[in-house]
């Protein structure tokens, strides 16, 4: 952790407002991508989203460094939320071609060969296990170190590493098979 993000951390622990602001700007866009890719739904990446920034807020004071940054805490945050989320609603809703995708989520500059390979990209993953699906999120959409993401999953970083291999494999064999 920076010492940036310590003293942001400190100052929110002891009830500041603006750094509670700071640390939603910083972390909410990765936050709802992260969930909107869980799930689907805009409307609902955006309340869950809401609501890991609340329990973040109830809880700022028990969080503790662990060798992991705040943001893989919120990471860990939205994976429980979601989880709760998919038993209530009784079946899992992987993220479809229909997906209400924005600009905010992926930048595929309005062109439609983008489009297509945003289409068949979404097809492929949707078509993954559940881990490959995470790894493949937080390190290649989110932009997640090794270290991070198995901080976020509960995994060592081989372990990770091993997942990512596989998934990127399926997903060649996915895209190749689809061709």
């Amino acid at each position: 952790m920076s010492d940036d993000e310590a003293r942001l951390i400190q100052r929110a622990k002891q009830g500041d407002p603006a750094a509670f602001t700071e640390i939603y700007e910083r972390c909410q866009p990765f936050i709802y991508r992260y969930v909107l890719y869980q799930l689907g739904d805009a409307a609902t990446a955006e309340d869950l989203t809401s609501e890991v920034f609340i329990r973040m807020v109830e809880k700022i004071d028990r969080f503790t460094y662990r060798g992991r940054p705040l943001l893989a805490w919120l990471y860990t945050i939205a994976r429980n939320l979601i989880t709760d989320h998919r038993r209530r609603a009784g079946k899992i809703q992987p993220l479809t071609p229909d997906s209400q995708l924005t600009d905010e989520a992926v930048d595929i500059e309005g062109s439609v060969l983008g489009k297509l390979t945003l289409r068949r990209l979404t097809i492929a993953i949707a078509q993954l296990t559940k881990d490959q699906r995470q790894v493949i999120l937080l390190r290649f959409i989110e932009g997640l170190d090794n270290a991070t993401a198995a901080a976020v999953l509960g995994k060592s970083v081989n372990a990770i590493k091993a997942l990512q291999h596989r998934a990127l494999t399926s997903l060649r064999r996915i895209l190749e098979k689809n061709d």
